[in-house]
């Protein structure tokens, strides 16, 4: 359904002509409402985005990743603010870079930038002014878009003077004020009260149930969790993981993992004698996990383990058993710290 109109609207580039198909003929696939493939970014020497290919169709689709990983510049791609230097963006099979495509495609950017001095209805209104919208038309959105994301009544104020959660929702206004197919929301639950947060929520499901697709940044997983079981995990500018939270815990269930493990090289080991590195190794390699170590110089180990969300408590519990004197403990593959940093809950800004 149309958010800001009654009348039941197609998808853009997936009407077709009226004619009755065939039975017997086999149905063309549509293209997927956002596609990103092989894409790269370039900030002069900085890479931003690095050879990712994501393919998006209705529903709701997290990103996750700490600063830096390179979703800010995804999103900018996604809504055709920047240009790929490799690889293509499409919006419904159509170059994102292009007027055609934005107009499929809303945005709720992370950072602020109103007329301060505007009300919250002048600025909606003005930017379905500025999607091409009549006076009558442009004013109706608003109110309809200004009624959904629940601030129809409080509307008139300055925009200097709301707080973080209400310049939230009207950055998701004029977002959805051309009703677009498209949304790319960029940390949307940022400073949000847990009420609001819950609105925001149940707001964003009724779009994906009317078959919107929704791409949301985060960088806690826990917060995307609770809307969507479908994520996609940034690290250096790359995807490390896609797919739903529970499949990507277990496909890293199986893959061993590499852990550098310093320990410090005069430490009493428990008031054992002998080569308390040794000792360490000997003592890492009996648990069930570990599948390898390697001693290294300068009092490390190098710990290959398989089932991280086991291996790491059975670890700690060895270490305080044991009393290991360890100084630094550190994952060595970069994509499969990303995800561990993400889904053992130490995802940070």
């Amino acid at each position: 359904m149309d958010i800001v109109s009654d009348k039941v609207i197609t998808v853009a580039g997936l009407a077709t002509d009226g004619a009755v198909a065939s039975a017997a003929a086999p149905r063309p696939v549509p293209a997927p409402q956002l596609l990103f493939e092989q894409v790269s970014k370039w900030y002069g020497p900085v890479i931003g985005v690095n050879q990712v290919t994501l393919e998006l169709r209705p529903g709701i689709t997290g990103l996750v990743g700490a600063n830096g990983a390179g979703k800010s510049t995804l999103l900018r791609l996604a809504t055709g603010q920047l240009r790929a230097d490799l690889g293509r963006v499409q919006v419904f099979g159509i170059d994102a870079w292009s007027a055609a495509a934005k107009r499929h495609v809303g945005y709720c950017p992370e950072v602020d930038a109103f007329y301060e001095e505007m009300s919250g209805r002048q600025f909606v209104l003005a930017m379905a002014r500025l999607c091409g919208f009549a006076a009558k038309e442009a004013e109706r959105r608003t109110e309809n878009v200004l009624t959904f994301v629940g601030m129809a009544d409080r509307a008139d104020r300055r925009l200097r003077g709301y707080s973080k959660g209400m310049r939230q929702r009207i950055k998701v206004a004029q977002a959805l004020v051309h009703d677009p197919q498209v949304l790319v929301l960029d940390e949307p639950l940022s400073g949000v009260d847990p009420v609001g947060r819950q609105e925001f929520l149940d707001l964003f499901h009724q779009l994906a149930a009317a078959g919107k697709c929704l791409l949301v940044s985060s960088h806690e997983l826990e917060e995307l969790e609770k809307l969507t079981e479908q994520v996609a995990i940034m690290a250096r500018g790359r995807i490390a993981a896609v797919g739903t939270v529970s499949h990507i815990r277990d496909r890293l269930d199986d893959h061993p993992l590499s852990v550098l493990i310093e320990l410090e090289r005069a430490g009493s080991n428990g008031g054992r004698s002998g080569n308390p590195l040794r000792h360490a190794a000997g003592l890492v390699l009996g648990l069930p996990d570990v599948v390898g170590v390697e001693m290294g110089t300068e009092g490390t180990l190098v710990v290959r383990a398989c089932n991280p969300r086991r291996f790491f408590p059975e670890f700690t519990r060895l270490v305080l058993e044991e009393s290991l004197d360890v100084r630094r403990l550190e994952t060595l593959d970069d994509s499969t710290h990303a995800v561990l940093n993400y889904l053992l809950g130490g995802g940070t800004r």
